[in-house]
């Protein structure tokens, strides 16, 4: 067996198989130097603080790639300046590596504006805090939409939801105020129905009932009646009735007679006013008490009727005997008394 091992082709074979592997290795190792400059290596030229434009034509000229990333804004650095390197300045790395650049933003990262049309200001100040972006001023005119954001301002214009601008921007906001109140009514009359809805709008009232005479819904007829009507005063937000036609208002003086009849009846001035006035009212004394002593009641006498000569003189001849009795009752006496005649009644008509 061991006499085979060492036979002379065996050791052929195997000086000829680690022939072989040497070279493959040494084939491998020059193509490695070839591709990927084994052994050549350059340093990292030092690109901080610079401007990404002049990072960018150094590694050119080094012979090594690069890729820019926008970092974090930072307003203490000057917008595009280089603020960090990796591999870090000075490091040697072979030609073609990849150099990162972080590089400070122009501004901020842009967001979009929510949408808060419409929405009360103190929610739209939170979502606008939630996305990173800050209220600027805030402007009230008067809306019908109390303490609702009308439109968004931003530079001095006004934007849409959904603008994509740098968080952190300031928008300014402008808010309904509430309607006004005792604002006279715009004449309307002898204008198209287009042209009243914008001037009605314009005024910050609302389109109420608009009645055309053909019964269609042409916007080009022309307004011939408004209630309420022209110059009253009435709060922003109510609503103004149209009646239209193809007609002027000049042909629709009976129709005309008719709605003022209905809507504006006039009154009658020249009637007295009629006056109220309060009648008194008598309040009842309380019935005396039981309790009270009579002694001190006091009754309101009836007054005594008129009485004629002939009455008094009847009276005196009537009453004449009692007198007598009265001084013969004081007088002393020794007889039996005598019974006292009862007083005649005097009936006075």
């Amino acid at each position: 067996m061991f006499k085979s091992l060492f036979h002379w082709k065996v050791l052929l074979n195997i000086v000829l198989a680690m022939a072989l592997f040497a070279g493959l290795v040494w084939l491998t190792f020059r193509w490695l130097e070839y591709h990927t400059s084994h052994g050549e290596e350059v340093p990292v030229p030092n690109v901080m603080n610079m401007t990404v434009h002049e990072a960018i034509k150094i590694l050119d000229d080094s012979g090594l790639e690069y890729e820019v990333d926008s970092f974090k804004y930072d307003p203490k650095f000057r917008p595009f300046q280089v603020l960090a390197v990796n591999p870090n300045p000075g490091a040697n790395v072979k030609n073609g590596r990849i150099i990162t650049l972080k590089v400070n933003p122009r501004t901020w990262a842009k967001v979009a504006i929510p949408d808060i049309i419409d929405r009360y200001k103190g929610l739209a100040f939170n979502q606008l805090n939630l996305v990173g972006l800050k209220v600027g001023d805030t402007l009230y005119e008067p809306s019908i939409q109390r303490d609702a954001v009308l439109r968004i301002i931003y530079n001095g214009t006004s934007v849409k939801p959904g603008t994509q601008i740098p968080r952190f921007s300031a928008v300014d906001l402008v808010i309904g105020s509430g309607p006004l109140r005792n604002v006279s009514i715009p004449n309307v009359v002898g204008r198209t129905v287009q042209e009243a809805k914008k001037i009605i709008a314009q005024a910050l009232f609302e389109v109420g009932i608009v009645e055309h005479e053909d019964g269609g819904k042409d916007d080009s007829d022309i307004v011939y009646y408004q209630d309420p009507e022209f110059g009253s005063l009435r709060d922003q937000g109510m609503q103004i009735d149209l009646w239209a036609s193809k007609k002027t208002p000049a042909e629709l003086q009976n129709k005309i007679k008719q709605l003022d009849d209905m809507y504006r009846p006039k009154i009658d001035t020249t009637l007295a006013p009629i006056e109220y006035k309060e009648v008194p009212t008598i309040e009842q004394k309380p019935a005396a008490s039981n309790n009270q002593p009579a002694n001190t009641a006091t009754t309101a006498a009836p007054k005594p009727k008129a009485v004629t000569n002939n009455q008094q003189t009847k009276a005196s001849v009537t009453t004449s005997p009692a007198v007598k009795q009265n001084t013969t009752a004081s007088q002393p006496s020794t007889t039996k008394p005598v019974d006292k005649p009862k007083p005649k009644k005097v009936v006075i008509e």
